[in-house]
């Protein structure tokens, strides 16, 4: 049985619930899980005017944040982060900028990766965000996991890179049928791969 982590950062919940999603379904596969939220490093009085982003701060500031070790007790790693003007958050950077001594350890080598993004519009920087998020995994030496079109469901959700959720008026509340069903690909086959080469 693999280990899989589920490691995110949200500010207005799909994040969080593309997270949960993701870990369902890896458990589903038969993959030990665990899943942590990136810690929010903007001060909540700079949203405190943007409610989803304050009930989603609300709901997971205590719970436990995500740290270097989740990554080393893990097999595989599904990152998510929404996409900032084409690039990962920079709370998910800031995460990603504390794990030099992991990296110069070996420690985030040889583990099966993958991702999945959100943004408010279709053309919103989806792509960009995960292949950038990606090149950070090749340095780490990580053996990267696409979704392709490996499976029937891409061919509605059209992200070969991870999944990318589209948050607009449309889906505010939730998560859509094509994304949910890209993500229950997406785990199952990490989770795949990652047996295979335990």
């Amino acid at each position: 049985m693999s280990k899989l982590s589920v490691i995110y950062y949200s500010a207005t919940g799909h994040g969080a619930k593309m997270a949960q999603r993701v870990a369902a379904a890896a458990e589903a596969a038969g993959a030990e899980t665990r899943v942590r939220h990136i810690a929010e490093t903007r001060d909540p009085e700079s949203f405190r005017e943007n409610e989803a982003w304050l009930a989603n701060y609300e709901a997971t500031k205590d719970l436990p944040a995500a740290t270097g070790e989740d990554i080393v007790w893990a097999d595989a790693v599904i990152f998510g982060t929404p996409t900032r003007f084409g690039s990962p958050a920079s709370q998910f950077r800031t995460f990603i900028d504390t794990l030099g001594g992991l990296w110069a350890q070996g420690k985030l080598a040889d583990k099966v990766y993958a991702a999945f993004t959100s943004s408010q519009t279709e053309h919103g920087g989806q792509e960009t965000t995960l292949l950038a998020l990606y090149i950070s995994l090749m340095h780490f030496g990580g053996i990267i996991v696409p979704p392709g079109y490996t499976d029937g469901v891409k061919f509605a959700d059209g992200n070969p890179y991870g999944v990318g959720h589209v948050t607009g008026p449309e889906n505010k509340n939730g998560l859509s049928e094509a994304t949910n069903n890209a993500l229950d690909h997406l785990a199952t086959r990490v989770v795949s791969v990652a047996d295979r080469l335990n």
